[in-house]
């Protein structure tokens, strides 16, 4: 007689979603490094002690795995920036590439950001995850103290791919960035194609 409660037990288990169990870093890397190409438009929000305003920019980006990321920003000024773990390139009016002054630590954090790159965030900060794979929510604090005199902790948020990164910063300034639209593809255009050979 217990038989087809002990069957019935475990059918229940099996039919549970996957949701229902423990989602960790692993999983989550995995998760949003599926995608070769990932697009989407973004508003960035720059929250200043000294303004009672955001400053507030927008554009389009389109993140390539293994390759980096074009940034380009349509408001308040049009400029479309390549940043990859090399380093930072401005497009010229003609079409050319110039590059630019930044950090190389700075574009290896805004890439493993924006690609869920948990191994890499790993080496500089103490990361908690929490949610399921359709609704996660990681916050990161800096375990160097470098970097702890910069960042007080930075917090993503997503599903399927990132949807939200906030950094806060110990002077009490915070950045937010939104990612509106992202989709996962597996193609470049022929401009976007050219602007990781040139």
């Amino acid at each position: 007689m217990r038989r087809p409660l002990l069957r019935a037990a475990l059918l229940a288990t099996a039919l549970l979603p996957a949701a229902g169990w423990a989602f960790d870093l692993a999983q989550l890397r995995t998760q949003l490094g599926a995608a070769p190409v990932v697009r989407g438009s973004f508003v960035q929000e720059k929250h200043l002690r000294a303004l009672p305003q955001p400053l507030v920019s927008r554009g389009e980006f389109v993140l390539v795995a293994g390759r980096g990321l074009l940034w380009q920003l349509q408001s308040p000024l049009a400029h479309t920036l390549r940043i990859t773990p090399q380093g930072v390139a401005r497009r010229l009016p003609d079409g050319s590439w110039q590059a630019a002054d930044a950090g190389s630590r700075d574009n290896g954090l805004f890439l493993a950001l924006l690609a869920g790159d948990t191994q890499g965030l790993g080496e500089s900060f103490d990361l908690r995850l929490e949610g399921s794979a359709a609704d996660w929510r990681m916050v990161m604090t800096p375990s160097s103290a470098i970097l702890r005199q910069i960042f007080t902790d930075i917090e993503i948020r997503g599903g399927a791919l990132v949807q939200r990164i906030e950094l806060r910063e110990t002077q009490g300034d915070r950045t937010v960035l939104r990612m509106e639209g992202a989709r996962a593809d597996d193609t470049l255009s022929d401009d976007e194609q050219r602007a990781y050979t040139d």
